[in-house]
């Protein structure tokens, strides 16, 4: 039965002539670990078939999803920051910038657009983490200010999607002044009765959930997000005590009634246009 059983000893094979995968081709969820095709992966919106875990994906990805044939027009693209306090740490903070635009083709840790979503008007505000762990600096806010008065003026719904370390310490002061101005602006929204959904992913923390992230007329969230002010570390250190399971997580924010609903990803465009059209004046 040689045709199962290698006769010969020592085969080597020429490195020319091995084959190996391409990286890209194969997606493996890390909480289940199935293995599926990433082309499976991307028709999923990148969630997990098996076990329904969310991958985090960006700001781009989110507008792909949410307007209608990826068809939208970016606001305040070309906006970037400056370097107000003159801060350096490993680096200086214009080279950090500049190193992570080259990396990311990105301007800062967020991206506003406005299209048609299901057939309606829609203002997105998209953060995205993989600009400096998404943090919140004084670009970050002016964009959200911006979406907001765009939103406002043309009386369009707004959608903000958090996804962010919290605010940006190379830029201070500045930064925290963003809370207070994105609060004010959302406050605006609410008096010309326009509807705001904040959308809060994997993960939503510090000045970005004490601020606009929980503003929202309606407060929703990915499963499984992290969602929360200080790391769970630093609160055990803080209170000395083990936290429950599950806290910060989205489904423990839900059940202590700061969430209205969780929704998944590939139902997001249906049930925000469902959402949307319920309070649509």
């Amino acid at each position: 039965m040689a045709w199962f059983k290698r006769q010969e000893k020592g085969i080597i094979t020429p490195t020319e002539q091995k084959k190996e995968t391409p990286d890209g081709l194969w997606y493996k969820c890390p909480e289940c670990k199935t293995v599926v095709t990433m082309a499976e992966h991307r028709r999923l919106s990148y969630v997990c078939g098996n076990c329904g875990h969310h991958d985090r994906i960006d700001a781009g990805t989110y507008f792909e999803l949410l307007f209608d044939d990826g068809q939208f027009e970016e606001l305040d693209a070309a906006m970037t920051s400056a370097d107000p306090l003159v801060f350096t740490d490993t680096k200086a903070y214009p080279q950090r910038v500049q190193s992570t635009e080259k990396n990311t083709g990105l301007k800062d840790a967020v991206r506003t657009a406005h299209g048609q979503s299901a057939g309606q008007p829609l203002v997105v505000a998209a953060m995205d983490f993989r600009f400096i762990g998404g943090s919140m600096g004084s670009v970050v806010g002016e964009k959200i200010a911006r979406a907001i008065d765009y939103a406002r003026q043309n009386r369009v719904p707004f959608l903000m999607i958090s996804r962010s370390g919290g605010a940006r310490m190379m830029e201070a002061g500045y930064s925290l002044m963003q809370m207070a101005k994105t609060s004010a602006k959302l406050a605006l929204l609410a008096e010309a009765g326009i509807p705001y959904v904040s959308l809060l992913t994997d993960p939503t923390t510090g000045g970005v959930t004490a601020s606009f992230a929980m503003l929202g007329d309606f407060n929703i969230a990915e499963p499984g997000a992290l969602i929360g002010f200080a790391g769970p570390r630093v609160i055990k250190e803080t209170i000395g005590k083990d936290l429950p399971k599950g806290f910060q997580s989205a489904e423990f924010v839900l059940e202590h009634g700061f969430l209205d609903f969780i929704v998944d990803r590939r139902e997001l465009k249906q049930r925000l246009a469902n959402l949307l059209g319920m309070v649509k004046k």
